[in-house]
Order: structure tokens, then C-alpha cells, then sequence
């Protein structure tokens, strides 16, 4: 008689630490799992309020953090850390309809919590009266838990609590319809050459890749996607200008179209929904909502930072495109017009007029698995890590690699996943996620994190490994500092652990990591000729160095741009209804320095602010590039591998996660309180 199949989301893992084990689950397992999950929550719950004895922070505040999920196997957080991951690194159609089925299940049952009266009753109880005197930590978590309720409409009579459920709904559906809309639209459209003679101009690398995305689909010649890593060269290198225009339209009208992926309605039901809900709390706009748990505090600080940007950054980045316009007159004659789908192709030829340098000639010496090395490596002069990969841990996908991470002493510290190429049922750009947060139990015990860093790199070859730009070993530098954060953590509390930070200053772990990318130091690490194995040459370090600044204000202002969109759309206290695409032309033309074209548009594929959580939080890229360029310049007066500054970066910075005001934690490390100074020297606009 044949053993009956268990859930293996029910079950211990019986894995090495306790890591997921993706070569058991199956599809079906998420729905029953997310139910008992469900299930086993309201039983934690139901514990706490029926409990006869006063509310106190241990019975309450402590409990519910402790319980939720973690009795039961982390049930509901299992669960939904898994799938949410795969529904981004590893989805399929059934997985699609599955989401569509839970969310709003998933919702109900977050606002079936958030605004239990009871529940809130003994949290206000505890928070009005606490029982006992609270550490820092625990203070942090009675504030969260307490705002959380409030801002989650506990403080509502029955008529706002049900208008509350349904907007949080059908704007988690919508957000997901968005998401599923969007990977639809790139993952439709490819570029198919069969005439050689169109490849002109692109590197071997950019056609061995759209060689090998052919013959994957079974098809003749080269095959050119909307992913980054395919995209960007396309639009950078060829010499088929009306090719070019194509592949930029077909990326730049995304969702416009006149068919079941078009966002626009989508994107104006999300902006009113927000705007709705956070007036139903008391706020006046939806940015007022979210700002009031962010470093910049109100709508005029951002407002403030993205305006100081304009002025300092504008008049260069100005110069910037004139030139770019001068040098393509010069080649094409007086009467050439330059076009969006011109701007990267003659980018890249002022960029090797003045320094003789571009990512092609590059990424010989940034081999994947060198870079991994480095970067490993720097983790390891910093702060004395070491990683290992265990071929033990189950993953997800081939492509995906486990690693044990160890602590300077040697005990263990993390698992740390990285999947790195692009695919099928994967979603472009670059992400860190959770399968485990870190947490310390009652009795002392130190639950580790498993992390996990997903890009989508410059895949291998038959003739060649994975060669990567420079823009492809900054995108994994950045996500490493996510992890750092991830992987550091060391909290009583899991919800306030890793990267559980206000939005704004979540961003400074990783964009630290960023300024190592051009240090002659740390690329002499790695950075050898993947032939021939020679380093790379002093001379192309130094042109690294000098073109680091090469349209960096335009650049800036690009961020600026996608910030005042942002703000636009989430500072509106009537309800909107304008035209998304021109009205997105006006809200950012300030920080615009190049012509806008009227039938494109940004707003119907920026995930982040439609279904990324940073809406009324895109600022928060160039707020914590103030913070990052502040933090590394006390590396670059102490040395970039110091490691009693990088103890100090990790001890008040990365491993204190949300326990503390963020400022408090960057004054603590830096002595001051930060300053754009030099994020201006950096770029050059100050000298």
C-alpha cells in the first residue's frame, strides 16, 4: 500500500537549516497550506484575546509576534514567503490563477486581524498603560504593533472598517492584475533577425545571447527580448536605426495598447483607491499617509530634496545632452534629429570619444563566477564572513545556487541563495527577498535568515561564460547590501529584523555597496581577463574612474523625474481622472531635459509605485543616495577595507534592523546627521 502524500509546508523540513524544500512542494500544496495557515493564525489570535488575565506586553504585544506562525512551523509566513517569491522568480500560468484566487482570501484575512476589536482593544490597553518598563526594542515594537492597527483602521466604526476592507481588496487584486499585465507585455513581444546583416554594430556578446534565445524557441537566427540584459545592448550598440525605434516603442508603450494588458485604467483605480483610503484615515493625501513612517516626515522634505536635485543637477545634465546632440550632428549632418531611440547609441559613442571606454570591453575581465569571488570576498574583508555553497539545500530553479554563510568566529550566520539569469516565468530587474526572517526566541535561541538575491545578469554561452558590465556587477553589489542587511540582522523581534526599515532608509545598505564597483582595490580582487587571465590594466581602472561621472547628472535627474511622478500621483486630495499619459508629461517636466514623446508612457509599467510598495516612496532612492555617499566617505577617510569602521557600519546600521529611529541609527554611525555635500562630490557638481 503506497504512503499517502503529506503537505510538506505541514511538516518539520528535515533540510540543512531548515531551508525550504523546493524539490517537494508542488503546486498544490500553496492552497491548502495558505488555508490551514490561515486557519492556525486565528487560533494564535483567538489565544490572546480570550486570554482572562490583563493585557500585558508579554501576553500581547510579545505573543502575537512571538505566535504568528512561528508555533505550527511558521505556517502562513512559510507559506507566503515561498509563493510570493516564486510568483516573481518562477511563476506560471496556474500559479497566476492561483494568486488571483488567494489575494483577496489573503486580504480579508490580514483585515480580519488588523481590525479584530478585541484584539486592538488589549494592544491600546498595553500601549496606553505599558505593565512594565519596556527596552528600546520593545517600545519600537508596542509603537508598531499600536500604529499598525490604527493606520490598518482599528480606530474606525463598522461603516469605515467595511468601506476600509473593500478598497484594501480590489486595490491587492488590482495591483497583482498590474504585475501579471506586465510580465504578459514583455514576455510577448521578441525581435526576430534572420539577416546577419542587421547585427551590425552589436558585440559578440549581444548576439551569442540572441543566438542562444533562438535556438531555445526552436528558431532560425537571433532572437532580441525586452529583458534588460538583451534590451539594453540592442538599444546601445546596433546601427539598424528603424530596428532600434521598434524595440524602444514596443518597451516604451507597454500596457498602452488596446487589449487585456493595458494598465492605464488599472493605474488611475490604484492612485484613487490610495487616495481614498488614506483619507478615510484621516490623512489628506495618500503620500501624507505613507510619509508619516519615513525619514523625510512630509510631503514638503521630499519635495525639498527633489527640487535641491533639479537645481544642482540640471544646468549639467543640460550640457550633457547638447553634447550627445553635437556628436551625432557631427556624424549624421546638421539636420539629424535625435530621438529617444538615439540617445543610447550616440551615449555610448561620446562615452568613448572622451574616455575610450564602454561595458563591452569590460566584460572580459567581469567573469560571473570571479565577480561572486570578489564580492564574497569584500563581504569578508569588511566583516569577516566567509560562504560556502551546499548542494544539499534544495533550490527552485538549476540556475540557482545555496550558500551556508559563517560568521567571523565561525558559527553559522545565514543561507544566502542567488539566482542570477534571466528566463521565462521570471520578472525583469533585480530583487532581495526572504524565505526566513531572523528572530531571537524567549529562551535565547537565535533563529537565522535565509535570503536570497535574484537578478537577471548576462546569461553563459556555449562559447562563452557569464561576462557581465559594469552595470551588471553594481546591480548584484546593490542587492548584496540588501542582504547584508537580511543576513546581519540581529533583533528579539522578526517583524522588526533585516530590512523591516522605514522605506527610505532601506535603500542605504545597498547603494553603499554600490561605490565599491570603481575602488582600483577591490576590482584588483577579481577583475581578470577570463581568457587569458591578465588583470585589469591600471589605464582602463583610471578611464573607469574618470568616465564614473559621465552623464551623471542626467542620470539624476532621470530618478528626480520618476520621483515627481510619484508624488504627482500620490499628493492628489480630489479624485483623479485625468489621462494618465499626458498628464505624466507635465508632472515631471521640471526635472526633463530631453523631449518627451506623446504616445509613450512610464507610469503603466513602473511597478514600484503601483504594485512594489514604494508608491509616495519612489524619493527614497535619491534620499538614501544622500545617506549612501555620507556613510562611504568615513570609509574613504578610514579606508575603504577598514574593518573597525565596517564593524561600527554593521553594529549600528545593519544588524539593528527597525528596532531604533533610522536617523538615530546613521548618527550614531556617522557622528553627525547626514549631508547631501558629498553625494555632490561624488557626482562632480561640487568640487
Amino acid at each position: 500500500m503506497s504512503e499517502i502524500r503529506k503537505n510538506p509546508f505541514f511538516e518539520d523540513y528535515n533540510t540543512p537549516h531548515d531551508t525550504v524544500p523546493f524539490d517537494k512542494i508542488q503546486l498544490s500544496d500553496y492552497e491548502e497550506a495558505f488555508m490551514e495557515g490561515i486557519k492556525r493564525d486565528d487560533e494564535e489570535i483567538d489565544k490572546i484575546i480570550n486570554n482572562p488575565e490583563q493585557p500585558t506586553f508579554d501576553n500581547t504585544i510579545a505573543f502575537y509576534d512571538d505566535s504568528k506562525g512561528k508555533h505550527y512551523y511558521d505556517l502562513l509566513d512559510r507559506v507566503s514567503n515561498v509563493f510570493s517569491s516564486m510568483m516573481s522568480a518562477e511563476t506560471c500560468d496556474e500559479m497566476e490563477e492561483l494568486a488571483q484566487k488567494m489575494s483577496p482570501i489573503l486580504t480579508k484575512h490580514g483585515n480580519d486581524v488588523s481590525l479584530n476589536s478585541k484584539l486592538f482593544a488589549r494592544v491600546k490597553a498595553v500601549h496606553d498603560n505599558p505593565d512594565r518598563e519596556l527596552t528600546p526594542e520593545e517600545k519600537m515594537l508596542l509603537d508598531k504593533s499600536y500604529d499598525g492597527f490604527v493606520r490598518s483602521g482599528a480606530l474606525l466604526d463598522e461603516a469605515g472598517k467595511d468601506k476600509l476592507r473593500k478598497l484594501t481588496e480590489e486595490a491587492s487584486m488590482l495591483s497583482l492584475q498590474f504585475s501579471q499585465n506586465l510580465l504578459k507585455e514583455t514576455k510577448a513581444y521578441t525581435l526576430h533577425i534572420t539577416d546577419e546583416q542587421q547585427l551590425e554594430g552589436l558585440p559578440d556578446s549581444a548576439k551569442e545571447a540572441a543566438a542562444l534565445a533562438a535556438k531555445d524557441q526552436e528558431k532560425e537566427g537571433w532572437i532580441f527580448t525586452l529583458d534588460y540584459p538583451s534590451y539594453s545592448p540592442f538599444l546601445t550598440y546596433s546601427t539598424q536605426r528603424e530596428l532600434r525605434k521598434e524595440m524602444y516603442m514596443a518597451r516604451n508603450t507597454e500596457c498602452t495598447h488596446d487589449n487585456s494588458e493595458n494598465n492605464l485604467e488599472i493605474c488611475k483605480k490604484l492612485i484613487n483607491l490610495r487616495r481614498e483610503l488614506a483619507q478615510l484615515l484621516g490623512f489628506d493625501t495618500f503620500a501624507d499617509y505613507v510619509l508619516k513612517h519615513r525619514m523625510a516626515t512630509n510631503i514638503e522634505n521630499v519635495y525639498q530634496l527633489l527640487n535641491d536635485l533639479i537645481a544642482a543637477y540640471k544646468p549639467t545634465a543640460i550640457k550633457e545632452v547638447e553634447e550627445i546632440e553635437q556628436l551625432a550632428k557631427k556624424l549624421e549632418g546638421d539636420d539629424f534629429k535625435l530621438e529617444p531611440w538615439d540617445f543610447s547609441f550616440y551615449s555610448h559613442k561620446l562615452q568613448m570619444e572622451k574616455y575610450n571606454l564602454d561595458s563591452e570591453m569590460l566584460r572580459p575581465y567581469f567573469q560571473l563566477d570571479k565577480v561572486i569571488e570578489g564580492v564574497f570576498g569584500l563581504a569578508n574583508k569588511l566583516y569577516g564572513i566567509t560562504f560556502k555553497e551546499n548542494k544539499e539545500i534544495p533550490v527552485y530553479h538549476p540556475d540557482v545556487k545555496a550558500y551556508e554563510v559563517f560568521d567571523k568566529d565561525g558559527s553559522f550566520l545565514a543561507v544566502f541563495y542567488a539566482d542570477f539569469f534571466p528566463r521565462k516565468g521570471k520578472q525583469g530587474g533585480a530583487w532581495m527577498t526572504e524565505f526566513k526572517g531572523q528572530w531571537i526566541d524567549r529562551k535565547g535561541n537565535n533563529s537565522r535568515p535565509h535570503v536570497s538575491v535574484v537578478t537577471n545578469l548576462t546569461k553563459p554561452t556555449a562559447e562563452k561564460p557569464a561576462l557581465l558590465t559594469l552595470g551588471e556587477v553594481e546591480t548584484f553589489l546593490h542587492e548584496f547590501g540588501h542582504s547584508l542587511h537580511g543576513m546581519f540582522a540581529n533583533t528579539r523581534f522578526e517583524s522588526l529584523s533585516g530590512t523591516n526599515v522605514w522605506w527610505d532608509f532601506v535603500e542605504l545598505p545597498s547603494q553603499f555597496m554600490e561605490n565599491y564597483a570603481i575602488e582600483k582595490d577591490f576590482l584588483r580582487t577579481f577583475a581578470f581577463h577570463f581568457e587569458t587571465g591578465e588583470p585589469l590594466p591600471d589605464e582602463l581602472i583610471e578611464r573607469i574612474v574618470k568616465s564614473r561621472n559621465f552623464m551623471a547628472a542626467y542620470g539624476c535627474l532621470r530618478q528626480v523625474s520618476f520621483g515627481l511622478l510619484d508624488m504627482a500621483y500620490y499628493t492628489k486630495k480630489e479624485a483623479f481622472d485625468e489621462d494618465i499619459i499626458p498628464f505624466e508629461k507635465k508632472a515631471w517636466a521640471d526635472a526633463m531635459v530631453t523631449e518627451q514623446l506623446p504616445n509613450t508612457c512610464m507610469t503603466v509599467q513602473f511597478s514600484h509605485i503601483m504594485a512594489g510598495g514604494y508608491a509616495a516612496g519612489y524619493y527614497s532612492y535619491k534620499w538614501a543616495e544622500v545617506l549612501d555617499a555620507d556613510a562611504f566617505s568615513k570609509f574613504k577617510e578610514n579606508g575603504i577595507f577598514d574593518q573597525a569602521t565596517a564593524q561600527s557600519f554593521r553594529d549600528n546600521i545593519l544588524s539593528k534592523g527597525g528596532t531604533e529611529h533610522p536617523m538615530d541609527l546613521f548618527v550614531r554611525f556617522r557622528g553627525r546627521k547626514p549631508s547631501i555635500d558629498a553625494l555632490l562630490k561624488r557626482n562632480g557638481i561640487k568640487k
